[in-house]
């Protein structure tokens, strides 16, 4: 029980104590936007602020579950009167909660029919036996599956393949060093990978939309690839670098991991129907969601919608069936839940806005350089916090309000937003590939936290020297009129 442990209840009564402080404390002063205009902080703004902070605290310290304190979100919204009750829970079935739900079920699809095996032993009877490079290979391939598919679906597609290489690892079956960096890498790099091209994620489809709203210039499906690919596979060669220093293999090889591989794979006999269905399934779902960027006819269908519609059909022809949907993880959809209705919560209460207005006031007599920065730091801090497309809507449209006063181009601040909100390397709700990691077991909440403020700091620095000297050189415009 949580009041037996210290360690639970400190943070537990920490929480509560932050909430109420920031309920009760007296009116914020306002802040003024771009144009002048005061902006002032509600008393239901107040209360999202301090929700925001107790989920965060809860998440860290693993109080209770974390889909527990995502249900705590919205009945606090309700008691408290910061929103609406039925608007609050709404956004539980948002339909990015309903895309990773539908991963989910699509990974399960192939753990079941055995297609998961059959990849990680072609892929494990190719690679090294060295551990290391294997880290480096399934983070490669991690990254280079988000060029083509949301991250969501790549990390739900790879993470029962990379419990098979941890089985062939660790048979028992026991948590170990090389887990913990295997999933925890594959999480933060399925975040670098997903910023290089639109179909990564939806925060690029967001941030361009904004961006052409407020400026009327258009950013091309591969102008976004141009500028982010060098800056993805730099923050993936160094991800693994760090995850080798900080989570050494306890054995440098695996001797016979070819051999074994082999075996395992011919005991696996010809494909089957079934797994010849989920992969013909699968790659037509992947080939939708990757139309969707270049056939306008096909913009208007959402991604969730496609990816529910593979999920019927695997339920239609008896690939999946009701033992498996009741085998979803729903801590972690619970999670992502709890993160949209904190993140509409910030935004319909004004809180959001508040928040940036005020972050960003502070830079608008600074260098262009430490502006941007400052902007990509804000975004980074709320997309460890709430879903990156919201850390997106919030920031973005200030952001850009406030460039032409500073004498900085809106498109740079657009890439720099964009690259920072694809990369939340401490909290689990930052990105649904970190919740999946999170379900290996191999790690806590508080570790990954931990473990994830360094490579943010280093995410920081590349960014600064890609604003700096690497996008003006390959041709990206810094400062207008210049």
């Amino acid at each position: 029980m949580i009041f037996r442990s210290r360690k639970r209840l400190i943070p537990f009564l920490f929480g509560l104590v932050v909430f109420i402080g920031i309920l009760t404390a007296p009116n914020f002063p306002a802040v003024t936007d771009p144009h002048g205009s005061p902006v002032f902080l509600s008393h239901e703004g107040k209360a999202a602020l301090g929700l925001f902070l107790l989920a965060g605290i809860w998440w860290v310290f693993e109080v209770i579950p974390v889909g527990i304190t995502a249900i705590g979100i919205g009945v606090i919204q309700s008691l408290w009167l910061i929103r609406d009750t039925r608007t609050a829970l709404t956004d539980y079935m948002d339909p990015s909660v309903w895309f990773i739900f539908g991963s989910l079920l699509i990974g399960a699809a192939f753990v079941k029919t055995g297609l998961t095996r059959r990849l990680a032993f072609q892929v494990l009877s190719r690679v090294s036996e060295d551990t290391r490079i294997i880290y480096l290979g399934a983070f490669g391939l991690t990254a280079f599956l988000t060029l083509f598919m949301a991250h969501t679906a790549v990390a739900a597609a790879l993470f029962p393949l990379l419990l098979i290489v941890h089985n062939l690892y660790e048979p028992k079956g026991h948590p170990t060093v090389f887990g913990k960096g295997l999933f925890i890498g594959m999480a933060w790099t399925a975040g670098a990978g997903s910023i290089i091209t639109l179909l990564g994620a939806a925060r690029g489809a967001v941030a361009i939309g904004f961006f052409k709203q407020l400026t009327g210039q258009e950013i091309s499906f591969f102008e976004l690839t141009k500028f982010m690919l060098p800056l993805g596979v730099i923050m993936v060669l160094l991800l693994w670098a760090y995850v080798c220093v900080v989570f050494p293999p306890e054995r440098p090889r695996l001797p016979g991991l070819h051999a074994k591989a082999e075996d395992l794979a011919a005991g696996l006999g010809g494909m089957s129907r079934k797994e010849a269905a989920t992969l013909v399934i699968a790659f037509t779902m992947v080939l939708a969601l990757m139309l969707r960027a270049f056939v306008p006819a096909l913009g208007h269908i959402n991604k969730s919608a496609i990816i529910l519609s593979a999920v019927m059909l695997f339920f239609l022809l008896d690939i999946l069936s009701l033992k498996d949907l009741e085998a979803v993880p729903w801590n972690i959809v619970l999670l992502f839940g709890g993160a949209m209705s904190i993140g509409f919560c910030l935004w319909q209460t004004g809180a959001a806005e508040w928040l940036a207005i005020g972050w960003l006031s502070w830079f608008s007599q600074a260098p262009w350089l430490v502006f941007i920065m400052g902007i990509a730091f804000f975004v980074l801090m709320m997309t460890n916090f709430i879903m990156n497309v919201a850390a997106i809507a919030i920031t973005l449209p200030v952001a850009l309000v406030m460039a032409p006063f500073i004498g900085v181009e809106p498109e740079i601040v657009m890439f720099a937003s964009l690259a920072a909100a694809g990369m939340p390397f401490m909290l689990l709700v930052g990105a649904a590939p970190n919740a999946i990691a999170f379900e290996s077991h191999q790690f806590r909440a508080r570790e990954f936290f931990l473990y994830g403020i360094p490579p943010s700091i280093m995410l920081l620095a590349v960014l600064a020297v890609f604003v700096w000297k690497i996008w003006p050189w390959m041709g990206m415009p810094i400062l207008i009129g210049s």
